[in-house]
């Protein structure tokens, strides 16, 4: 009996065996969930395994915290950071540690947005309402709607999160205008922090030095959008040379051109169909061809466009209609699925998305929880 000849179709199985689990294993991710809490069903944080081959999903662990309706994960993926969106003198932010074994979140720590002498002002509390957070990992940035600023936390080396090291508040462009900061990004290049001011109809940009005992500083206005137009969300293409704006009350999406911290606008057309004024997310697609926003308060849905590889201008291809207020969302790595956070319907909503097209079709699929707001996918 010829020995190779055994051993060979076992060497194929074993192969085979081998591919198979680095394919599920490239399959599986881990949905982080952000949700508010008040009068709500949701116990805070949750964590869920995401198949983004087949659109299954089972619930691995919840964390309870206090309104934490925007998360982030750190770059290591050893830490999860989340605001916690109060008014009340509650405001602030968690870290939590993250196993990616077992899928749980632990050793909770708790700092408040507000900093120094400011936080016994009776008025429009400092650090009101934190609703967006950035970080590199050295530190953590969070935009805070009603307080009208942007708090700075210093990390120690295990990323863990330590007391408010930075604040920076803004004052209204005139006596009709308050500030309200809605989120912040790293440029592509590194050198800069972009800010949106709702309030304001501005876009700030800041120096950024991580490792500085001032983090942010130079503070300027790169942009300034139409009185009322409300700018909330920013990413960049994938060229890194364009930068996206959502206005929530505007309903416009705008092309500007990124060149060394400097913003010149090139484009600015229609997003929301329903004229709600409740614009919301803003995501490109992972192949970069693709850019979707997400409308609110009437006719809620996604609105749907194509990038033009050459100069990063839009075209509208389609809208689809979703659950009621859509706020967040994010599409798998691999570009197959998109999934909404419908806050009033109480559901994550799946839609496969079309590779070719960008259009989205609802598979039926629904993660239910209580007022899901934020929602982060990465592949652990």
């Amino acid at each position: 009996m010829n020995v190779h000849r055994l051993l060979l179709p076992l060497a194929f199985s074993a192969l085979s065996l081998c591919a198979f689990a680095k394919a599920k294993q490239q399959a599986n991710l881990t949905l982080f969930v952000g949700t508010y809490t008040q009068n709500s069903s949701s116990k805070g944080i949750y964590v869920y395994n995401f198949n983004q081959e087949t659109g299954a999903f089972k619930l691995r662990s919840t964390a309870q915290a206090g309104n934490p309706s925007f998360v982030a994960v750190s770059p290591n993926g050893k830490r999860l950071y989340a605001v916690s969106e109060f008014n009340d003198g509650k405001q602030g932010a968690y870290s939590f540690d993250y196993d990616a074994k077992t899928g749980k979140l632990t050793n909770p720590i708790f700092a408040s947005t507000k900093a120094g002498d400011q936080q016994n002002d009776p008025k429009n509390l400092p650090g009101s309402d934190p609703c967006n957070l950035f970080t590199d990992g050295q530190c953590l940035i969070t935009a805070n709607y009603s307080g009208g600023d942007i708090s700075v936390f210093k990390l120690d080396k295990q990323g863990r999160l330590q007391q408010t090291a930075q604040q920076t508040r803004f004052q209204g462009r005139d006596a009709e205008s308050v500030s309200h900061i809605h989120c912040g990004i790293r440029t592509p290049d590194g050198k800069h922090f972009l800010v949106t001011d709702l309030g304001n109809d501005r876009i700030y940009r800041f120096d950024l030095n991580p490792q500085a005992t001032e983090v942010l500083t130079q503070h300027a206005v790169a942009y300034e959008a139409k009185r009322g137009e409300g700018p909330r969300h920013i990413t960049f293409g994938k060229d890194g040379k364009h930068l996206y704006l959502i206005n929530e009350l505007g309903g416009t999406c705008v092309v500007l051109r990124y060149n060394n911290g400097k913003l010149i606008e090139e484009q600015q057309l229609m997003a929301d169909e329903g004229g709600g004024k409740g614009s919301a997310d803003i995501h490109v697609s992972p192949d970069g061809k693709f850019l979707y926003t997400s409308h609110r308060l009437k006719k809620d849905g996604i609105a749907i466009f194509s990038i033009n590889p050459s100069t990063g201008l839009l075209t509208k291809v389609g809208y689809q209609e979703t659950g009621i207020h859509p706020r967040n969302f994010a599409i798998t790595p691999n570009g197959k699925y998109l999934l909404v956070a419908c806050r009033d319907d109480n559901t994550i909503q799946i839609f496969k998305r079309n590779a070719r097209t960008g259009l989205l079709t609802d598979t039926g699929k629904c993660i239910n929880m209580g007022k899901p707001v934020c929602l982060i996918l990465r592949k652990y």
